[in-house]
């Protein structure tokens, strides 16, 4: 199948590694894995960030042209079969694949959209409108977690939805043996506002707390607010600090390998791709039961869970598995499992192809 992939907030060719963009990545590289061909179509970011302003009409003036530049080019070559929307939301919608896969009768495709209803205001309102309907005309709305697709069958009862388990491609991180150091901590996150920035703040708190004598935590990561970070754990030894800075997924799966926790509280987390790297290098995690971490940490199985916010409790289960190298060790194995049989690419190409398939059954109509 020929599809048209597009990606409002942040564009798979993005400079600027997220999680965004390595989902992106992923869902491309899983539909190639099963034969179809997928053009990323548009480099536009509708991105709003903030109700009020100037920048909505610049921008739907801007998607408008890129429906008719689309539009003409599918005039010469023939239109896609499908479109296909990765992570639409009030701050970032899509504005260019609806008019099109009305005028084409495309199915029209999501993959982790979400809805709040706590947003509806200014220009979000506008744009949650939007989001309304192409949920609701969509051929399919592909759903990563549980939790969006309750959100989505709350907004729009009507709309069709389907699972696909989180998935990462595992191969990077089975490379190496797993030679985990005693007492290795490691965190790996961008450092910026909001819940990134949440979580160092509560693991810094958490680190103080844990009473296991030679923990060390190794952190890959920089962004903006790498000095605010770097305060966080201000109050703990140096020595036990080890700033990595930007890391390559090499140099990522390198550290993992020599880890023998992945600590990360998942403050607001959709899900946590990287709980899926380190669950493939067999590290387990120690994360908060919040947003969309258990759908890819598994509660005494693949690492332990804590309750939100529960500093206390998640410096004790930090303390519990470096204390017990048998539990830890049976985890480590559990995770390394899991994530090769229920979160491989492999396994969502397959997923994905036949949810792609059906979708055919369902284009958009008014």
């Amino acid at each position: 199948m020929k599809i048209a992939f597009y990606s409002p907030l942040k564009s798979p060719h993005h400079p600027v590694p997220s999680g965004d963009r390595l989902m992106a990545r992923l869902l491309i590289e899983a539909l190639r894995r099963k034969g179809h061909r997928v053009d990323v179509v548009s480099e536009l970011r509708a991105f709003l960030r903030e109700p009020v302003g100037d920048d909505f009409g610049a921008l739907r003036e801007a998607a408008a042209h890129e429906v008719e530049r689309i539009a003409s080019g599918w005039a010469d070559e023939g239109p896609a079969d499908v479109w296909f929307c990765y992570h639409p939301y009030y701050k970032a919608p899509d504005l260019i694949g609806p008019a099109l896969a009305r005028r084409f009768a495309l199915p029209y495709v999501t993959a982790e959209a979400s809805y709040s209803n706590r947003r509806n205001r200014g220009h979000w309102q506008v744009s949650q409108a939007g989001l309304r309907e192409a949920l609701s005309h969509a051929a399919v709305n592909i759903c990563m977690t549980e939790r969006d697709r309750r959100g989505i069958a709350e907004t729009v009862p009507d709309a069709r939805c389907a699972l696909l388990r989180p998935f990462i491609d595992p191969a990077p991180f089975r490379l190496r043996d797993p030679a985990p150091e005693a007492g290795r901590l490691a965190a790996v996150a961008m450092m910026r506002p909001g819940d990134k920035m949440d979580s160092y703040a509560m693991l810094g708190r958490a680190l103080s707390r844990v009473t296991h004598p030679s923990w060390r935590l190794s952190i890959a990561g920089d962004g903006p607010l790498q000095g605010e970070v770097e305060a966080c754990f201000a109050g703990l030894p140096a020595a036990r600090i080890e700033w990595l800075g930007e890391c390559s997924s090499e140099a990522v799966a390198g550290l993992l390998a020599r880890s023998a926790l992945y600590v990360w509280p998942g403050c607001g987390e959709a899900y946590g791709l990287a709980y899926l790297e380190a669950a493939a290098a067999g590290v387990p995690a120690v994360a908060q039961a919040i947003a969309g971490v258990p759908e890819v940490v598994r509660d005494g199985v693949t690492g332990l869970l804590t309750p939100p916010g529960d500093i206390a409790a998640y410096a004790a289960a930090i303390d519990r598995l470096l204390g017990d190298d048998g539990l830890r060790q049976s985890m480590a194995a559990s995770a390394r499992r899991v994530a090769a049989e229920d979160h491989s690419i492999e396994a969502a190409a397959s997923r994905l192809d036949t949810i792609l398939h059906d979708s055919r059954e369902h284009p958009w109509r008014d």
